[in-house]
C-alpha cells in the first residue's frame, strides 16, 4: 500500500495512525520502561517521533519528567534516558502525522502546567471540527505551541476543568465539544483517564499486571509488558482509573450499537495481526479477507504470495480457500525505516526494490496470484507488479483485500483528496491495465462487515458515506501539500 505524500509516494505503505499507551503502578514502581516497551509494541503505528511523560504521585506537585524526539524509538530513547525517568504514572506515544507537520514540538505526548495542577495528554486520531475550536481558543486567549489536534484538546479539558468537580468530568465536557476520531489517554497528578469518541473509530484496551493497570491503543502491546487483557474501552466510554476505587466507568456519552464507525482499515492493514480489537481477530479478519478474494475472484495460477508485510495473512487465507499453495516470493529488507535516504530520480535504484526485492527461483515460470491490502496511487503497484515479471514471472494477477479507495479519509487515515485517487473515474479494468496486471479484483464492500465479525464499521474511504457530516474545506493539514 502506498504512503501518499508527493516525494514520498514510492514508498510501500501509507501511513498509520498513532500509538497511544498509558500506565499506573499502584505499587509506586517505576513504569517508564514498561511504556517504552509497550510503545515499542505499537511502533507500527508511527514512526516519525515518540514520546513518554512520567510524574510520581506521591513527589512533588506539578513535576513531570518528559522525553519526547523524532524517530523510532530505540533511536531516540537510550538506557540512561529512561533509567532516570521516575514516576510511577506516565503516558506514551509514537506519532504518525495526520494532521499538523511533522515536527519535534509536535511529538506527544503534551504535557500542561495548569491552575489545577499538571495534565498529561496522548491523543490517536483527528478532529474534523479542529480550525473552529482553535480559533475559538485562540480569540480568548490561548497561545498554541504545537498544530495538532491534540493541544486543542488538552486545552479544552484544562478549561473544562476549572469548573468541574474532577478531571473526569473536565474530559466529559471537552468531549462535548470536540467532533472527529479520538482514542485519548491523560494523566492527571494521581488518576489515569482513558477515553473513545462515541463512534469507537480507534482502538483503546484495558490491561492489568500486578498492581498496575495500563491503557493500549491494541492488545499486542499488553501481551509484550506482560499485562492480562480486562477489556476494550466503549465506543463513548471514559474509565478513571485510581488506586481508591480501581476502574471507574462513564458512559453518558455512549450512543447506540448501530451507529459506531470503527476504522474498517485497523483490520485489513493498521493493527498487528496479533491483536484483538472490540473482540475481533485482527489475524482472522485478514485471513477471511483472503478466503473472500478467492470466493469472489478466482483465477487459475501456481502459487499465491503477499506483498510484506500487510498482504501475507490474506494471501495465506486466499491460498487456503483456493488449495493454490502459498510461497514467500518476496524478501523485505527489516533494515530501511521510514526516513531512509530515497535515491535522486537520475539514479538507477528504485525506493521500492531497495526494500522489497522477488525471489526469482519462487516465481520463474510461475503464474502468480498477488496480494496486497489496498492500491491508493498505483505507482507501488505497478512497479511491484513489473519486478515481479522481470523475475520471471508468466502471469501476475493482483487481488486487493480492501475495496477500490473512492474518497478522503477525515478520521486519521491519510487517503488523499479524491483527484489523487488511481480508482477515481477510472473502471477495475483501466486500474488493471495502469499497473500492468494480467487481471485485477478487490474485496467487495459487503465483506467488510463479514471480516470485522459484524461490527459496525466506517467505509467512507470507499463509498463517500461517513458516519458524520465531513468539513466542507480540507482540514488535514499537510495531505494537500
Amino acid at each position: 500500500m502506498e504512503k501518499l505524500h508527493g516525494e514520498c509516494a514510492t514508498d510501500s505503505h501509507i501511513k498509520e495512525e498513532c500509538g497511544v499507551f498509558g500506565m499506573y503502578d499502584f505499587s509506586g514502581a517505576d513504569v517508564a520502561t514498561s511504556i517504552y516497551y509497550g510503545l515499542y509494541a505499537l511502533q507500527h503505528r508511527g514512526q516519525e517521533s515518540c514520546g513518554i511523560a512520567v510524574s510520581e504521585t506521591n513527589g512533588p506537585k506539578g513535576k513531570v519528567t518528559t522525553y519526547k524526539d523524532m524517530g523510532l524509538l530505540n533511536e531516540a530513547f537510550k538506557p540512561e534516558i529512561l533509567d532516570a525517568m521516575k514516576g510511577d504514572i506516565g503516558v506514551g506515544h509514537v506519532r504518525y502525522s495526520t494532521a499538523g507537520s511533522s515536527t519535534r514540538e509536535n511529538a506527544q505526548p503534551l504535557v500542561l502546567n495548569y491552575v489545577k495542577g499538571i495534565l498529561g495528554l496522548a491523543h490517536n486520531g483527528n478532529l474534523i471540527n479542529a480550525p473552529e475550536l482553535r480559533e475559538e481558543l485562540a480569540y480568548t486567549g490561548a497561545i498554541f505551541q504545537t498544530t495538532i489536534d491534540s493541544e486543542v484538546i488538552a486545552y479544552h479539558i484544562a478549561r473544562e476543568r476549572l469548573n468541574s468537580k474532577s478531571v473526569e468530568e473536565a474530559v466529559g465536557r471537552a468531549m462535548k465539544k470536540i467532533k472527529g476520531a479520538y482514542s485519548l489517554i491523560v494523566m492527571s497528578p494521581r488518576k489515569l483517564i482513558g477515553a473513545r469518541d462515541p463512534f469507537g473509530f480507534r482502538p483503546l484496551c484495558i490491561g492489568k499486571r500486578d498492581q498496575a493497570y495500563v491503557l493500549a491503543s491494541e492488545t499486542c502491546a499488553l501481551d509484550t509488558i506482560g499485562a492480562q487483557f480486562v477489556r476494550d474501552v466503549e465506543p463513548g466510554e471514559i474509565v478513571t482509573i485510581s488506586p481508591e476505587k480501581g476502574i471507574e466507568s462513564d458512559k453518558s456519552m455512549c450512543i447506540p450499537k448501530e451507529k459506531h464507525a470503527r476504522c474498517i482499515f485497523e483490520y485489513i492493514y493498521f493493527a498487528r495481526p496479533d491483536s484483538i480489537l472490540d473482540g475481533v481477530s485482527v489475524y482472522h479478519s485478514r485471513i477471511m479477507a483472503g478466503k473472500y478474494l478467492a470466493m469472489d475472484s478466482p483465477v487459475e495460477a501456481d502459487i499465491v504470495t503477499g506483498v510484506p508485510e500487510s498482504g501475507n495473512c490474506a494471501a495465506m487465507g486466499y491460498a487456503m480457500q483456493s488449495g493454490i499453495p502459498y510461497n514467500t516470493a518476496f524478501v523485505k529488507n527489516a533494515y530501511v525505516g521510514r526516513t531512509f535516504i530515497k535515491p535522486k530520480q537520475k539514479s538507477r535504484e528504485s525506493s521500492v526494490q531497495i526494500k522489497l526485492n522477488p525471489i526469482k527461483e519462487v516465481v520463474q515460470g510461475k503464474r502468480v496470484i498477488m496480494i496486497d491490502d489496498s492500491i491508493v496511487r498505483g505507482t507501488t503497484s505497478d512497479r511491484i507488479v513489473r519486478m515481479l515479471r522481470e523475475a520471471g514471472a508468466t502471469e501476475v494477477h493482483v487481488r486487493i483485500s480492501s475495496p477500490p479507495f473512492l474518497w478522503p479519509c477525515y478520521f486519521g487515515t491519510d487517503v488523499p483528496a479524491r483527484e489523487q485517487l488511481i480508482a477515481y473515474n477510472r473502471s477495475i479494468e483501466e486500474i488493471r491495465q495502469i499497473i500492468g496486471a494480467d487481471s485485477l479484483g478487490y474485496l467487495r464492500i459487503d465483506r467488510l462487515s463479514q471480516i470485522a465479525d459484524g461490527l459496525e464499521i466506517c467505509k467512507g474511504c470507499f463509498t463517500g458515506d461517513y458516519p458524520m457530516t465531513p468539513p466542507t474545506e480540507d482540514i488535514r493539514g499537510e495531505f494537500e501539500k
